[in-house]
C-alpha cells in the first residue's frame, strides 16, 4: 500500500474527531428559557424551538412553570429569557429593571369548560355571569391557584364578578394547567384554561368548552430578554437572537403554522 493512501488512513479518524468538535451541534451555543406551562404542554415549543436552532444554532432548554413562578425565576438571574402572559406583570418586570422591553408575540384565549351537560347553566359568552353562577351554585371548580397567567386572569375576572367566596365546589390544586384539567376532568368539574392547552389536551372526558369569545378572555403572550446590567452571566446575546427570530416573519409563520387536528393553537401578533 502507498505512504499517501496510509497517511489517509491514519489522519481519517483524527480529521472526523476535529469535524466532530468543530460542528455548529458541538458548539452550540444554549440558553434558559422561562415559560409557561401553556407553551410547553399545548407542543408549541417541540415545532418552534427546532426551527430555531436550526437557524441560529442556538439551544433553548425551556423551564415550564406558572407566568409568576417564571418572572421570580428570571429575578433571579436564572433566565436568559421569558416568553410569559401575564402583560401587567410583565410591564412590572420591565419597569423594575428586569428586562429593558417587553415584545408582545402572539395571543389565543382563555375559555371556560366544564360538564357538557353544564348543569349550572353558564353556557354563552359572558366569563363574569358565568363565574357568578358558579359561585352562587357552589359549583366544582379547578383553579391553578399556581400565580400563572391562567391564574392571574382568572382572579381578575372573579372579581369582576364581584365574586369574594368562590363556593365549596372551589378546589386550587397549585398545579400546572394540564394537572388541573385532568383534575376537573375526573371530578367533572368546571376550569379556566387557555385554549391551546385545551385543544392538545388528551383527557377531556366529559368536559367541553362553555363560555368563549368573550374579549376579556383575550390572551397576549409577550417575550423579554433577561437585562445582563442586572445579571452580567446572562447570554443577551444569544436570547435577543431568539427573540428576533420569534418576533420575526419566520418566527410568527412558524406560530402560525402550529395546529393540532387542524386547528390553530396561536395568533402571532409581533408589532401591534
Amino acid at each position: 500500500m502507498k505512504l499517501t493512501n496510509l497517511l489517509r488512513r491514519a489522519a481519517a479518524p483524527a480529521l472526523l474527531a476535529a469535524a466532530l468538535v468543530t460542528s455548529p451541534a458541538a458548539n452550540a451555543e444554549t440558553i434558559v428559557m422561562a415559560s409557561t406551562t401553556s407553551t410547553e404542554q399545548s407542543g408549541l415549543f417541540s415545532h418552534l424551538l427546532p426551527a430555531f436552532k436550526q437557524a441560529s444554532g442556538v439551544d433553548v432548554k425551556v423551564v415550564a412553570q406558572g407566568t409568576g413562578q417564571a418572572l421570580d425565576m428570571a429575578r433571579r438571574g436564572d433566565a436568559d429569557v421569558l416568553f410569559v402572559h401575564d402583560q401587567v406583570a410583565e410591564e412590572k418586570f420591565v419597569a423594575d429593571g428586569y428586562a429593558t422591553k417587553r415584545y408582545p408575540v402572539m395571543y389565543n384565549d382563555f375559555v371556560l369548560v366544564g360538564p357538557a351537560d353544564d348543569p349550572v347553566g353558564v353556557k354563552g359568552n359572558d366569563i363574569v355571569k358565568a363565574l357568578a353562577k358558579l359561585a352562587q351554585d357552589n359549583a366544582p371548580f379547578v383553579s391553578r391557584g399556581d400565580k400563572s397567567g391562567t391564574h392571574a386572569a382568572e382572579l381578575r375576572f372573579w372579581k369582576a364578578a364581584q365574586v369574594q367566596d368562590q363556593g365549596k365546589g372551589y378546589k386550587a390544586c397549585g398545579c400546572g394547567m394540564g394537572p388541573a384539567l385532568n383534575m376537573a376532568s375526573s371530578m367533572n368539574a368546571y376550569a379556566l384554561t387557555d385554549r391551546g392547552t385545551w385543544l392538545s389536551f388528551k383527557n377531556p372526558g366529559n368536559l367541553a368548552v362553555l363560555v368563549e369569545g368573550d374579549k376579556r378572555l383575550f390572551n397576549q403572550y409577550g417575550v423579554m430578554v433577561v437585562n445582563p446590567a442586572k445579571f452580567p452571566h446572562v447570554k443577551a446575546k444569544q436570547a435577543q437572537q431568539f427573540v428576533d427570530w420569534v418576533t420575526s416573519k419566520a418566527g410568527q409563520d412558524a406560530i402560525a403554522a402550529y395546529k393540532v387536528n387542524g386547528q390553530q393553537l396561536f395568533f402571532p401578533n409581533a408589532g401591534q
